[in-house]
């Protein structure tokens, strides 16, 4: 991806400032984009003609059982060979996940996390004077005013801070300990002061589920304590509030107590084909090869899971009026 600085600077202060007039604002999603693996998907992502693209994680799959960085370097420079040039035209947002972390499945005991953190925002290319050039974690928020709304857009570490998991993967148990956790104390604080500040809608973006329970891979209920201390948290919002996610492989829609989430996954490296459901999904997950989109039109807000030639595999319509 050739990065043209003063073209996305231009974008970027119309899309903020709402300059750009248009019937919807259009963002597209995605995860688990390997760099070894062909990317036929974007085809069908650049005929969306997006204002956003949103990366949930494993970007890039550079992680090693030994926590070495060496892959992660060469991941990242193959990578920035591959990715559209259209991507330089329009915002890109982007949190990680494990494989772009550093190691399957890691947490906060990851020996090598600050010098990963860094090659996550140089190759983002992430401003010098950014927060996360300073602090522990790669979270951050956005707020973007669209058809005369305010929307709060919240991107969580699941990561930097994260206790260790119970038992083995794929049979993964609920770590019920007092002190464990998923954000840390300082992130948590973080985003009771993003919840803190006025907004007209929500959106939480977390590179592992937050609503599913019924799978034994990575999500929030391997920590229950957190996934409904995050779930009590944005209650009283849950009528203007849509969670994303990423990591597994394969896509669906989930709705628990008015809360929708939308995961998105994966671009390039389908999942089994196993049947999965859950007691809050919403139709049925989609293991092939997958992207979403988010419209915002002034009342109301579609998103949708496509398969790699754009078709439309499930959606929802939301009311933001």
């Amino acid at each position: 991806m050739i990065h043209n600085t003063l073209v996305k600077i231009f974008f970027l202060f119309c899309f903020s400032f709402n300059i750009v007039k248009a019937d919807s604002i259009k963002f597209g999603l995605g995860s688990c984009l390997d760099q070894d693996y062909p990317q036929p998907i974007w085809q069908s992502i650049q005929n969306e003609e997006l204002n956003y693209f949103i990366f949930l994680g494993d970007n890039v799959y550079g992680d090693v059982p030994s926590g070495s960085l060496r892959k992660m370097r060469r991941a990242y420079q193959k990578q920035k060979l591959i990715l559209p040039d259209f991507l330089d035209k329009i915002n890109i947002l982007s949190i990680w996940d494990d494989h772009d972390y550093g190691i399957n499945d890691g947490g906060s005991d990851y020996r090598n996390k600050q010098r990963s953190q860094k090659m996550f925002l140089d190759f983002w290319e992430i401003p010098k004077d950014d927060l996360r050039h300073k602090r522990e974690g790669i979270y951050f928020s956005e707020e973007e005013i669209f058809f005369n709304k305010k929307f709060k857009l919240i991107f969580l570490d699941t990561r930097y801070f994260r206790s260790k998991l119970k038992g083995l993967k794929g049979r993964y148990t609920k770590n019920k300990e007092p002190n464990a956790t998923i954000l840390g104390v300082e992130q948590w604080k973080w985003f009771e002061e993003q919840l803190d500040q006025d907004f007209d809608f929500l959106m939480i973006f977390s590179s592992i589920q937050i609503i599913p329970q019924d799978h034994g891979f990575e999500k929030w209920d391997n920590f229950p304590k957190e996934r409904d201390k995050i779930l009590n948290m944005i209650e009283k919002y849950k009528d203007k509030t849509i969670l994303f996610s990423g990591d597994r492989h394969r896509s669906g829609i989930y709705k628990k107590d008015g809360i929708i989430e939308v995961t998105a996954s994966s671009m390039n490296k389908p999942g089994s084909n196993l049947y999965e459901t859950d007691n809050y999904l919403i139709g049925k997950t989609y293991p092939q090869a997958n992207y979403s989109i988010l419209e915002i039109f002034k009342k109301s807000i579609n998103i949708s899971i496509k398969d790699a030639s754009g078709t439309v595999l499930n959606s929802i319509n939301l009311n933001v009026d």
